[in-house]
């Protein structure tokens, strides 16, 4: 009987891209050389802006679905948009990846004297007082004199999150409801107003008041309004595909079912 020769050794096959964090970064450059990818090579930073919100929100999917495989390559994808935005500014000579990098870091370490520095603070409420007071701070120096502390929560937000972030904001520096109770309280005189209101353009501004100050309320309450109001929905989804299979099994349409008759299932299954 022969004895069994192992196979020679085969050498892995090189890859075109060095270790860790520098590996995406290295792709994306040989994507956007004059002989790589022609789709990567005609991307602008304007081209890329759905892709990078589209990344960004499959990201928060990925923590909401708690799914650590998944969330590892949507930070991944979200990672590349970071990385071409970097690739097209080093191509013009603007600035590259590094200096991104760097110049995130230097402000981190600014904004951070608590950590970095011989400041204390008490809590993290605090803290980002302190980083607030910071950014006026930093504006003032850049010239920036006129700027208001709310011109840096974006406007192409979500409405919800645009409500939200403003409202942060202006609590930084000290305008915010004293408690949850003086925001329940406005709240009611809201929806009194609401409730009293005409049609059209003064329905309109008092339903907007009404919304911001849930916003408001939640935000004391420590909830993200954008994830309860997303997470009744799915509430909402449900049971009403539960109300239509109660409707077809009875060997019927909606069509044929009065509004009535809809919501005594619909509190049934409740």
């Amino acid at each position: 009987m022969k004895e069994s020769q192992a196979l020679p050794e085969t050498e892995p096959e090189p890859r075109p891209y060095g270790p860790g964090l520098e590996a995406i970064f290295d792709v994306v450059h040989r994507l956007r050389a004059p002989d790589g990818c022609p789709w990567d090579r005609e991307q602008t930073h304007d081209s890329l802006k759905p892709y990078l919100l589209e990344e960004t929100y499959e990201v928060l999917e990925a923590i909401e679905s708690r799914d650590d495989a998944r969330l590892r390559d949507e930070l991944g994808d979200l990672l590349l948009q970071v990385a071409m935005h970097a690739e097209i500014a080093s191509q013009e000579n603007r600035f590259d990846a590094a200096a991104v990098s760097e110049a995130a870091a230097a402000k981190m370490v600014a904004r951070h004297p608590h950590v970095f520095g011989d400041v204390e603070v008490a809590n993290a409420e605090e803290v980002l007082r302190n980083w607030e007071h910071r950014k006026i701070a930093d504006a003032r120096a850049a010239g920036r004199e006129s700027e208001s502390v709310l011109d840096r929560v974006p406007r192409t937000l979500p409405a919800l999150a645009w409500a939200l972030n403003l409202q942060k904001r202006a609590a930084r520096v000290g305008f915010d409801y004293a408690d949850a109770g003086s925001s329940a309280a406005a709240i009611a005189e809201e929806a009194s107003e609401l409730a009293a209101a005409g049609p059209g353009e003064e329905a309109f501004v008092e339903l907007g008041d009404l919304l911001f100050g849930l916003v408001a309320l939640a935000r004391k309450l420590k909830v993200n309004p954008e994830d309860a109001l997303r997470v009744a929905g799915q509430r909402f989804a449900k049971r009403f595909a539960m109300v239509e299979a109660r409707v077809r099994a009875e060997g019927r349409e909606l069509s044929e079912v009065s509004s009535q008759d809809m919501v005594a299932m619909w509190q049934e299954l409740k």
